[in-house]
């Protein structure tokens, strides 16, 4: 499984920005669905600051293979929900 989520993660570095703001958007609405700030958020991830969040959803930077296992964990959802755009959030299985 983490050689297929390798292949995610190194799909992601080649795509355009617009594409890898997927991942951000799904972050956003997991995040908020859960009623959390993005300050929660990184502290419930042991960040000890919530920029890198923020740069996420905002698609300025991509996800390490670590940051997406932790969120798909945190969430309960997939890595192939969190990294594939045709994929949505099954937010009703969520709540």
């Amino acid at each position: 499984m983490f050689l297929i989520l390798e292949h995610f993660i190194i799909t992601a570095l080649r795509m355009s920005s617009l594409e890898m703001q997927r991942f951000g958007e799904k972050l956003r609405t997991l995040r908020k669905q859960r009623h959390m700030t993005i300050r929660d958020l990184a502290l419930t991830l042991g960040l000890s600051t919530h920029s890198h969040i923020s740069e996420l959803e905002n698609g300025k930077k991509i996800p390490t293979t670590d940051f997406v296992l932790k969120i798909a964990r945190l969430f309960n959802v997939t890595t192939d929900q969190l990294l594939k755009d045709e994929l949505e959030l099954d937010l009703d299985s969520l709540e």
